[in-house]
């Protein structure tokens, strides 16, 4: 199939509204069911990074959301049949993520195949823990969900985390292998483990296990819907072929989007840009946004040159712990540092760096009622 040419002003309008920057869905599942995942991430600076990433897709969004869509409300669990979504990782990756229930078929390759695997994390159980495994699943399965802390005196594990107990580090690869699911979390965001019929509908746990390339075409699929605008790898193409339509952009490397969002781009084609590109209606990024996920197609489409720096040491960091880019129309002119000091109740600013003057109050002051903060 012939590449569509864009140019990178067209190319950026498609990616904030297909990517529900300008049309925020009606509630959290239609969301949920357009972008196939939410990345999940604990560290909290200024907002968790699925609530930050959410705040400008779904209508009303308020910070917790997505927890309790996934789990209920503090005190009311929600019951397996009513589950929608759970959380899991990628298969073929570490990413922690929010996933409609109908993914769980995909997810059972990976999870077996971790059980043969080395690796302190999601690999194979070791001798001691395959003996606490045991107790941990009948207390759990007696009990109902609990969490690492439920378990005194196994010890500390070596292997993983530093500080992590052998309980910790049990729970996390039975979770991993899929005998384990998180059925709810703490304020604190302690993750509670319980059966997995006790956490997804059961006839979600009867749907058949896919082929493996199957769940290969179904990952692309997922990066697709994702990110709307993507650098497939050579191995990815061929999954997909048929549902993807070329895109050519001035100083992009080849890139690919679904062939059921070429109407939207036709669309924005044909239509005057109303997106302004002042510092009215400028928002304020998540680190691993969907819009910026991608280090490369950030540099070579927006000209910014970002890196997420949570784990960066100190010294080499240029933007800050938690920098937020923001996105003022079709540009991405700058980033800020916030801080929420939540004893004081403000949000703070560590440092900001635009490209050209702007008034930062709005999206700041947007963030710090967000999350319940004076600014």
């Amino acid at each position: 199939m012939p590449p569509l040419h864009l140019s990178p002003d067209h190319a950026r309008r498609f990616l904030r509204r297909a990517t529900l920057l300008d049309t925020p869905a009606a509630d959290l599942p239609s969301a949920l069911a357009h972008l196939g995942y939410v990345q999940i991430d604990p560290i909290n600076v200024c907002g968790r990074m699925h609530d930050l990433i959410l705040r400008h897709r779904v209508t009303g969004y308020t910070e917790g959301g997505l927890m309790r869509f996934l789990h209920g409300e503090a005190g009311a669990p929600k019951p397996a049949h009513q589950r929608t979504a759970f959380e899991h990782h990628l298969p073929t990756a570490h990413t922690l993520v929010a996933l409609p229930a109908e993914a769980w078929p995909h997810l059972l390759g990976q999870m077996r195949a971790r059980t043969r695997r080395g690796g302190a994390w999601s690999g194979r159980l070791s001798p001691k823990q395959k003996q606490l495994a045991g107790h941990l699943l009948a207390e759990i399965a007696a009990r109902g969900p609990l969490c690492s802390e439920d378990f005194a005196g196994t010890g500390r594990s070596r292997a993983v985390w530093g500080s992590a107990t052998v309980a910790k580090a049990t729970l996390q690869k039975l979770f991993f292998h899929g005998r384990l699911l998180i059925a709810r979390r703490s304020d604190d965001n302690r993750r509670y483990y319980d059966l997995p019929e006790r956490v997804l509908p059961a006839g979600i746990l009867r749907l058949p296990e896919p082929s493996a390339a199957e769940t290969a075409r179904w990952e692309v699929l997922l990066k697709l819907r994702q990110r709307r605008l993507v650098l497939l790898k050579r191995t990815e193409l061929p999954l997909v072929a048929d549902l993807v339509q070329p895109v050519l952009i001035d100083d992009c490397p080849l890139l690919h989007c679904l062939k059921s969002d070429v109407p939207l781009l036709s669309e924005l084609e044909n239509r005057e840009s109303k997106i302004d590109n002042s510092q009215d209606g400028a928002l304020l990024l998540a680190p691993l946004d969907p819009v910026i996920y991608d280090r490369r197609v950030t540099s070579t489409l927006w000209k910014f040159d970002y890196t997420w720096e949570a784990y960066t040491p100190p010294a080499k960091r240029v933007r800050g712990y938690y920098a937020l880019p923001v996105l003022a129309g079709t540009e991405i002119v700058g980033h800020v540092d916030p801080k929420a000091d939540r004893v004081a109740g403000r949000l703070r600013v560590a440092a900001r760096r635009l490209a050209r003057p702007h008034r930062l109050r709005d999206v700041t002051a947007e963030l710090a009622r967000f999350l319940g903060l004076r600014n």
